[in-house]
């Protein structure tokens, strides 16, 4: 999932206008910003396979600290409990964990199955939507039109 992870954070939005779309954004993208930073510190493993399937090349050998549900329901409720702490709405703060979690139910949808469960020997999850491009493109921009248009019609400018 690439574009797909950004209409939930718009569909939050409309759900809890009060939380900023930066952060409801960076809520639904949190698991694939740390993602290249444990690979640059050695945690994490993705090798270039091109056929791997038919929408990336990469191979997703080993991601138990950023993409494994069990360690993913962790960075959710660091999320949410940073967010309660700074801003003391425990609604809000729960909207920005389920954003977070939200992000690995998206990734099981497109990936192969290679979402481990747990960090160690693990079963893998995936669906494998990404063997298909056409596929793929359908789900991420219908999500993203879909989000886009909840946002749109639950705001209003102000200027």
């Amino acid at each position: 999932m690439f574009i797909g992870h950004f209409a939930v954070g718009f569909g939050a939005k409309a759900a809890r206008p009060a939380i900023s779309l930066g952060t409801l954004f960076l809520a639904s993208q949190l698991l694939d910003l740390l993602w290249p930073t444990f690979l640059l510190l050695g945690l994490e493993e993705v090798s270039i396979q091109p056929g791997t399937t038919q929408v990336t090349p990469l191979d997703f050998t080993h991601y138990p600290i950023s993409h494994s549900l069990l360690v993913v329901m962790g960075w959710s409720l660091l999320a949410g409990g940073l967010y309660w702490l700074l801003r003391k709405n425990r609604a809000e703060a729960i909207v920005v964990g389920l954003c977070v979690l939200s992000h690995w139910l998206l990734d099981v949808i497109m990936h192969q199955p290679d979402l481990p469960l747990y960090p160690g020997d693990s079963p893998r999850m995936g669906l494998g939507l990404w063997n298909s491009l056409v596929g793929s493109m359908v789900v991420e921009v219908s999500l993203f039109v879909a989000g886009v248009v909840v946002y749109a019609r639950s705001t209003t400018a102000t200027d």
